[in-house]
C-alpha cells in the first residue's frame, strides 16, 4: 500500500465573507482596515489571531495587528483614515457604502477597526485542496 502524504492543514482561522470589490483590496494588502460592527461573535477579537477572508472560492489569510472600538462609522473613519479602510474611494462614498451594509440599528451595537496584515495573499480554495477536484457552479455575486 502506497502512503499518501497528509495535506497540510490550514492554519486556524476565523473566516469571515467579503464582498468582492473588498476582497480584492484586502488580499493584495492595499486595504489594511477592516471595519465591522461590533456583534456579539466579534467581541473577542485580539491581536494575533488569524482571519481567512473569504469570497467564492477565494480566499486570504490575514492576523489582525490592532482591534479598535469606535461609537459611530464617522468617528472610526476620522480616527483611521479613509485611505485604510478603502484606497480608491473618497471618505463620503466609504461612509454611504457602509451605511449601505449596516442600518443604523447595527451602527447602535459599536464600530470595529481591525487592523490586519497578509499572511498569505490571494489562493483559490480549490489551490488548497479544500474542494473536490469535480468543478463547482460559479455563482456571480458582488458578495461572494
Amino acid at each position: 500500500m502506497t502512503a499518501h502524504p497528509a495535506a497540510e492543514e490550514p492554519p486556524r482561522a476565523r473566516e469571515m465573507k467579503v464582498y468582492r470589490r473588498y476582497f480584492d483590496l484586502l488580499a493584495t494588502g492595499r486595504k489594511t482596515i477592516e471595519v465591522r460592527v461590533q456583534y456579539p461573535n466579534l467581541r473577542n477579537l485580539a491581536p494575533g489571531q488569524l482571519i481567512r477572508f473569504v469570497c467564492g472560492r477565494d480566499e486570504a489569510l490575514t492576523r489582525i495587528k490592532r482591534v479598535a472600538r469606535y461609537e459611530s462609522f464617522e468617528h472610526m473613519l476620522d480616527a483611521e483614515g479613509p485611505a485604510n479602510v478603502n484606497p480608491d474611494s473618497p471618505r463620503h462614498q466609504q461612509l454611504a457604502n457602509i451605511r449601505r451594509i449596516y442600518g443604523p440599528e447595527k451602527e447602535a451595537l459599536g464600530v470595529l477597526a481591525i487592523e490586519i496584515e497578509l499572511v498569505r495573499p490571494h489562493a483559490t480554495r480549490r489551490d488548497a485542496g479544500q474542494w473536490p477536484t469535480r468543478e463547482r457552479p460559479i455563482t456571480v455575486h458582488p458578495y461572494c
